[in-house]
């Protein structure tokens, strides 16, 4: 298990601290640690030489400068990710010399303009920059602390020859963080980029990230439109199919918030709120859940306050809601906030 009673849930810093710095950034990570984060979420994709970095996606227009840059001009270019046609510039069609020149941009800066006054600060950074940050920190603080590592569209990597479970091995051995240990979560959409994971003898829980619908990619190209969908994987049997598999789930704040769906039989109704968290427990699994937000774009619609999308609404009444679920794991753009609902959580069952 990832965590003790002592320290539930997790507070994991979401791209590090966004809510504060642009997102994948040393600083916003640093700031995250800072802020009390007991981890941090890098996003992890990979350039044309094999190098992992750090992005929100392998598009990289919204996340840095590289639409004004007139020497990648002629990159822009249509892929098609994940059965998805997408207009822009791609990490794969970079070395990592010339990603190391592009500066970094916060992707939700019309709603933070803090973060985005920091934007061309910063340098894109990669993997091994981040593990070397994470020691660092957690020697300045004396605590442990942790990195989750999401794995961003593993098939079509593989398709180019960039296989990220190979390329993740390399960068833990050069980091000196050998086959991996309590300190590294893995997580993915693609569950058998895990199972490789696992296989390569990459030690570190293993998360599966279930979507809000339809089904994980590397399923679909394997079994077309009779892919296990991401629902099922929230039913009871479907819980139990990862139990020993995997170490456990991470599913959007939605599905924790939503009610019960009515109308399905018991044993094949995709579960939610407190109910899932049980199911998955009983499995052997631990839950995490993305993103907590406070501002009203993000806020369920009884926790929004005011007409401003930007605006700040209940927020403390939100997290709370989640973290009364039982999760083991929140991921947060502002840790701080979490550090604070967990706080009051636990101190008002102490109470």
């Amino acid at each position: 298990m990832l965590r003790d009673l002592a320290s539930r849930p997790l507070v994991i810093g979401h791209r590090g601290a966004p809510g504060y710095r642009p997102e994948h950034t040393a600083a916003s990570y640093e700031l995250a640690f800072a802020l009390g984060a007991d981890a941090v979420e890098p996003d992890i994709v990979a350039t044309r030489d094999g190098v992992l970095v750090l992005r929100h996606e392998n598009e990289i227009s919204g996340t840095t400068d590289v639409s004004s840059r007139p020497e990648f001009a002629a990159r822009r270019t249509t892929r098609e990710i994940d059965g998805t046609p997408l207009t822009g510039w791609f990490t794969e069609d970079f070395t990592w010399a010339e990603l190391s020149s592009l500066r970094a941009t916060e992707r939700l800066g019309a709603l933070r303009p803090l973060s985005a006054s920091f934007d061309g600060r910063y340098p894109v950074i990669r993997l091994r920059d981040l593990f070397d940050l994470v020691d660092r920190a957690a020697d300045e603080q004396g605590r442990m602390l942790r990195m989750v590592a999401e794995f961003k569209h593993a098939s079509h990597f593989d398709a180019l020859g960039l296989p990220l479970d190979e390329l993740f091995a390399a960068e833990l051995d050069a980091a000196g963080w050998g086959r991996g240990d309590e300190r590294l979560v893995m997580e993915a959409f693609e569950p058998t980029l895990l199972d490789r994971l696992g296989a390569r003898g990459i030690r570190g829980s293993r998360i599966f990230l279930i979507d809000a619908t339809g089904a994980p990619w590397d399923l679909v190209l394997a079994g077309g439109r009779s892919a296990t969908t991401y629902d099922h994987f929230v039913t009871e049997a479907g819980l139990l199919s990862l139990a020993g598999r995997f170490d456990g789930v991470s599913v959007g704040k939605g599905r924790l918030l939503a009610d019960p769906p009515a109308g399905d039989r018991a044993e094949a109704r995709p579960l939610t709120g407190a109910d899932l968290v049980d199911a998955a427990h009983s499995a052997g699994l631990e839950v995490y859940t993305w993103t907590l937000r406070p501002e009203n774009r993000f806020l369920a619609k009884a926790a929004r306050r005011g007409g401003s999308r930007a605006g700040i609404g209940d927020w403390p009444g939100e997290f709370a809601r989640i973290i009364g679920t039982g999760v083991d794991g929140v991921f947060l753009d502002h840790p701080d906030l979490g550090v604070a609902a967990r706080d009051g959580f636990e101190g008002a069952a102490d109470g």
